[in-house]
């Protein structure tokens, strides 16, 4: 079994320790309290590296990762002989320390501050003259641009990319704000703040996005970019009027987690064989399925990342353009100039292209225009609405695609959906109900050996669930991982298109070619450990 970075890094910390004398502290998961985190500020532990994590009587215990750092040791000195203590010097590993850096900025304690700041502001603004509407909303601009306001909405994109979250929500209730995140496609309440701040944090939000501040009866789309602990992250804004005042969702774009690759995404055993022969292909459409957030884009652009070469002219028509790939020409299409995946599909046609990516196939001409891109000798990428891989052949069929165009335009038609991971620090075995045992083995017989081999999956099957800990903050899952099925076009497909057919006939000869089914893939990855049965079974089911 590999070692693993993390047992690594320990081990290093705990000879580096031995070699100094001094003792090694294991702080993964570990809560530090915050009087214990007050005695030391963070600009102090961040300039210094060092971390309190426990305070017993006057002596305080306090985390280097560099122990020998004669600096970071004068100044701990300076600073516990000030505060009256003790100082006990630990060695840690740098995982530790930024995972306790993080405590100091805790969500609600940073907004609390900040509201009390921005209460005493509001105050003084009340006490002043009451002036007319428009120099109202002159005051409210320069009240947003303050540090207050300015401090909320830093500390909510902060916490939010921390915490993995893709999306954050405001909204406008009759006596308060609700902030939730989501995190692993499951939303979560985390903040409420009092109803007062509302327009002063959405005015922030727009000026950020560029958006109007004056406007609040019509939605609004935008975008930004800010620099979270050394990471650039874009933030998509939509801005919705309702009844109570304008919702907030913005959607975190990190091009670092965006552009994964194919395993990481869970493509592996003959799905990956299968798609990575399909884009070996001169030319011919890959089509990719499934409902909104079922991390579709993700996979075309894990697909882009591996067209991307110097001798390949890439282009991509999005809605909008989410990740900023290089050496890729990004296109956003803008349907109220009529710019739309249609008219500049057309365009691209005449920009000498060897791959394009369109954001979705919505429409018969967008339909007719992709098969006539694939015709002419180009790789097509698109994603098309549709339940599973199967229903992507009678789908182009209903947008008005003649059936003897399908098999020289289609590669290969792709289905996903997004599963919880099980946190891998408190998952535990566990046994399934018979019914849903029995119901694994059925769907697994049709498996071929070879991908239980290859996936280090043996009989019997092991399956796992999680309560939850302090690894994964007591949720029992941490990420996502997608579960798929590809259909490739084959002889025998090409011959069932061509003719009258049935839904059945292409289940038939997805089972010939051994297509592995969602289902299948889940319950692949459920004995394999990443998620769980249940999980799987809620996901494909619905």
């Amino acid at each position: 079994m590999p070692i693993s970075k993390k047992t690594t890094e320990i081990e290093e910390a705990q000879k580096k320790a031995q070699k100094l004398g001094v003792q090694f502290a294991d702080l993964a998961g570990r809560q530090i309290p915050n009087d214990v985190l007050r005695e030391i500020s963070e600009e102090a532990a961040i300039f210094y590296q060092i971390i309190p994590f426990a305070k017993e009587g006057n002596v305080l215990k306090v985390g280097l990762i560099n122990p020998e750092d004669l600096k970071a040791q004068e100044a701990l000195r300076f600073i516990t002989l000030r505060a009256g203590l003790a100082p006990e010097v630990y060695a840690i590993t740098q995982a530790d320390y930024e995972n306790v850096l993080k405590q100091y900025r805790n969500l609600k304690v940073e907004v609390g501050k900040a509201l009390t700041e921005f209460s005493k502001e509001l105050e003084e603004e009340h006490k002043r003259e009451k002036v007319k509407k428009t120099a109202e909303k002159k005051e409210e601009a320069k009240l947003v641009a303050e540090a207050p306001i300015s401090k909320i909405v830093a500390v909510m994109l902060q916490y939010a990319q921390e915490g993995r979250a893709s999306d954050i929500h405001i909204e406008p209730f009759e006596k308060e704000v609700r902030v939730r995140f989501r995190i692993d496609g499951i939303l979560h309440s985390s903040l409420v703040l009092p109803k007062n701040v509302h327009s002063a944090v959405i005015s922030r939000i727009k000026i950020l996005s560029n958006l109007k501040i004056d406007e609040t009866r019509v939605p609004q789309d935008g975008r930004f970019r800010a620099t979270i602990f050394g990471k650039q992250i874009d933030f998509r804004v939509s801005v919705m009027p309702t009844t109570q005042g304008e919702k907030v969702v913005m959607r975190l774009l990190d091009s670092s987690t965006g552009l994964l690759g194919f395993e990481a995404l869970g493509l592996v055993a003959r799905n990956l064989k299968a798609l990575r022969a399909g884009i070996e292909q001169p030319f011919g459409m890959i089509l990719i399925t499934g409902p909104t957030g079922s991390g579709k884009s993700t996979t075309l652009y894990a697909i882009l990342k591996e067209l991307n070469d110097e001798e390949v002219n890439i282009i991509s028509l999005e809605d909008p353009v989410e990740y900023y790939i290089e050496g890729v020409n990004q296109s956003q299409i803008r349907p109220e100039i009529n710019y739309t995946f249609a008219s500049g599909l057309r365009s691209i046609l005449r920009q000498d292209p060897d791959a394009i990516m369109v954001g979705e196939i919505r429409d018969s001409e967008t339909a007719s225009l992709a098969v006539h891109a694939a015709l002419t000798g180009h790789i097509l990428l698109s994603t098309l609405h549709t339940n599973n891989a199967i229903g992507v052949v009678p789908r182009l069929i209903d947008m008005g695609i003649e059936p003897f165009l399908i098999p020289s335009s289609l590669n290969l038609a792709i289905a996903q959906r997004l599963v919880r991971r099980l946190c891998q620090e408190c998952k535990k075995e566990t046994k399934p109900a018979p019914k849903l045992a029995e119901m694994v083995e059925k769907d697994l017989t049709g498996v071929s050996e070879e991908i239980f081999k290859e996936l280090k999956i043996s009989k019997p099957y092991k399956f796992f669930t999680a309560e939850g800990c302090r690894f994964c903050n007591n949720k029992g899952t941490k990420g996502r991982v997608a579960v798929y099925e590809v259909l490739a076009m084959t002889k025998e497909l090409e011959k069932i298109v061509v003719g009258e057919f049935t839904e059945a006939d292409i289940i038939k000869e997805a089972d010939r070619q051994g297509m592995i089914t969602m289902r299948q893939d889940g319950f692949l990855k459920a004995a394999q450990g990443l998620v769980s049965l249940e999980e799987v079974l809620q996901v494909v089911e619905e």
